[in-house]
């Protein structure tokens, strides 16, 4: 029985560590990250808000669509934009990112490549089902090498 109560506070200790993510509607939002929602979505369908509080810090996931390919956008409570995940097309990724995702999703299929940005840093993120069938993903960066 110790056991059990040692792990149920150890997951209570936790739990203040992971982000705890709610939906959230524009009206909700503070004035600076409205207008930014406004700013980054004038091309794009607004998919979906949602509020994170990870750390103490509060971010706002701003989930889109632009010509049919989803757009991600992580903005902090002052608005500015944190990070972008773009969804692209795996011919589009510079060569030596590409051919590294191909190589580690050999004998599976890809679902999706999203090229991210963090500030001035890019990545490219694949989502594929691997030969078992299972889902996963993984980062590289332009060179090929394993992002992280």
């Amino acid at each position: 029985m110790t056991f059990f109560k040692d792990l149920i506070l150890a997951a209570m200790l936790c739990t203040p560590a992971i982000a705890a993510e709610t939906k959230v509607k524009m009206e909700s939002l503070p004035p600076a990250v409205q207008q930014a929602v406004k700013d980054q979505t004038q091309n794009a369908k607004l998919v979906g808000i949602s509020k994170e509080v990870e750390n103490g810090k509060t971010m706002y996931e701003v989930e889109t669509m632009v010509n049919g390919k989803s757009r991600d956008l992580m903005l902090d409570a002052t608005g500015q934009v944190a990070s972008v995940e773009q969804e692209v097309g795996l011919d589009s990724i510079p060569a030596s990112a590409r051919e590294a995702i191909q190589k580690k999703t050999a004998g599976g299929k890809i679902k999706k490549v999203e090229l991210v940005t963090v500030g001035s840093e890019k990545s490219y993120e694949a989502a594929y089902a691997g030969k078992n069938g299972k889902s996963a993903e993984f980062s590289v960066n332009a060179d090929g090498s394993v992002h992280k």
